[in-house]
């Protein structure tokens, strides 16, 4: 069984990432992950599964816990610790809803950062 960490290496690279956002079906921002300390995981994991699913739908949370590995078990065993988890759990379980990935890249122009951001939709 490989673990987190394993896993978390073979995804893409989100140092061009400052954030990215999940867009419930209503266009409101249901969750924002930000490149920082503590959540630098679940943003690759999240920025992965929108590349290749479109989306954030069940197939990609079954995906999503698949990656997370033994967080997947603490986070089933204590509900709430890990909500970027949790989110995964009730939507691959059928009881969340999809959600659009919005991403927000941090482009660096003569030392300042610019933020850019893309919204993916599925058809």
């Amino acid at each position: 069984m490989s673990t987190f960490a394993a896993n978390l290496k073979q995804l893409p690279r989100i140092s061009h990432l400052a954030a990215l956002e999940l867009i419930a079906a209503d266009d409101t921002v249901a969750a924002r992950i930000e490149n920082r300390q503590g959540q630098t995981g679940s943003l690759a994991v999240y920025n992965h599964l929108g590349q290749i699913f479109g989306a954030i739908t069940a197939d990609a949370a079954k995906k999503g816990l698949e990656i997370f590995a033994e967080h997947t078990e603490d986070a089933r065993a204590n509900p709430g610790k890990h909500p970027n988890i949790d989110r995964l759990l009730a939507l691959a379980a059928g009881g969340g809803e999809m959600f659009r990935v919005k991403h927000h890249f941090a482009i660096s122009a003569d030392d300042a950062i610019i933020v850019t951001t893309t919204d993916a939709t599925t058809s």
